[in-house]
């Protein structure tokens, strides 16, 4: 007990170190990014004040948000007030940083979970399917259509989703996540449902065809390898050799991909959430880009890192569980 204790701790150490320097490697080349950028911070703030500013103001804006300062010294008094929790203010919410980012990303972890399980769901079992009829009509008719949808643009297709369901049909409401007009408290868990179910599902084409395409090729050579060959000899059927060897060796190629997708989706929400005018991390950060909200757009960029990390290392945990020859806590 003691020995597998000092190993999980040693683990964690490992993980914890590494996310760590990640998180400071991302933070410096964020603020370089940030500084070397044409776009001034204060005018944009002053653009969003809407009032006319002298030039004694603007001035005192500088001073106050420390622009007129050495790079070197503005990054480490930023770092500073970051390990003490602060994240800053942000200059087009007039609210504090960390409070903008608990307040949406509730929303967006619901929008990536959903399009994360469907384009899982959908592409381990699209897969399955091609692979168990390879070669067959059906096969390669699905092929070609994961083949053009891995070329689509998810913002075309939001659009194309939202012109034939929102727009034509009316199944969907065309953006938001939840009612205009409602209170928030006053939002029920299907009116949030339903606002969901067309962004998830354009986010979630993100990964459902490489998903399906992988599945595919992994199941067809279990089918061709000699042990299966050898469980035909014996007079298992097809979907018999399928549950009992296939199902089992294309698990966790499948998992390993599904997990790896998690940050192309946190990037993809971007454009989703812009797309259908959702309320979560990614429309902010793109409106704290285009207005040169510096404070929010580094509090979103370390925040989205240390997600994909803790995500990642829950990743390596559950290969362990579900494959005992890798397990590291074992």
């Amino acid at each position: 007990m003691k020995e597998v204790l000092k190993r999980s701790l040693r683990i964690l150490m490992t993980y914890s170190i590494r996310m760590i320097s990640l998180l400071f490697a991302v933070s410096v080349v964020s603020f370089v990014l940030v500084s070397a950028s044409p776009m001034d911070p204060v005018q944009q703030y002053i653009i969003g004040l809407g009032t006319a500013v002298s030039p004694q103001q603007r001035v005192e804006i500088e001073e106050y948000w420390g622009v007129n300062k050495p790079p070197v010294e503005r990054y480490l008094g930023w770092l500073s007030e970051v390990l003490q929790g602060n994240l800053g203010e942000s200059a087009l919410y007039r609210r504090p940083v960390a409070g903008i980012i608990g307040e949406r990303f509730w929303n967006s972890l619901a929008l990536m979970l959903c399009a994360w399980l469907l384009s899982g769901v959908i592409g381990f079992g699209v897969g399955c399917f091609m692979g168990m009829y390879e070669n067959r009509w059906v096969d390669k008719i699905l092929k070609k259509c994961c083949y053009i949808l891995s070329c689509i643009p998810s913002f075309w297709l939001g659009l194309v989703f939202l012109l034939i369901f929102s727009v034509w049909l009316k199944w969907f409401p065309i953006g938001f996540s939840a009612p205009i007009g409602v209170r928030g408290e006053d939002v029920t868990i299907g009116q949030r449902v339903h606002h969901l179910i067309l962004p998830a599902f354009t986010l979630s084409f993100l990964s459902f065809s490489n998903i399906a395409l992988h599945t595919r090729q992994k199941l067809i050579d279990v089918l061709n390898s000699d042990y299966v060959l050898f469980a035909h000899a014996r007079g298992e059927g097809k979907w018999t050799i399928f549950r009992r060897h296939g199902l089992r060796n294309i698990l966790f190629p499948a998992l390993t991909l599904q997990f790896a997708s998690f940050a192309e989706l946190f990037g993809g929400s971007v454009i989703a959430e812009n797309v259908f005018s959702y309320p979560g991390l990614g429309s902010a950060v793109s409106a704290a880009g285009l207005n040169g909200d510096v404070p929010l757009l580094l509090g979103i960029t370390l925040f989205s890192v240390l997600f994909v990390c803790i995500g990642n290392m829950a990743a390596n945990i559950l290969y362990g569980v579900i494959d005992p020859r890798i397990r590291e806590f074992g």
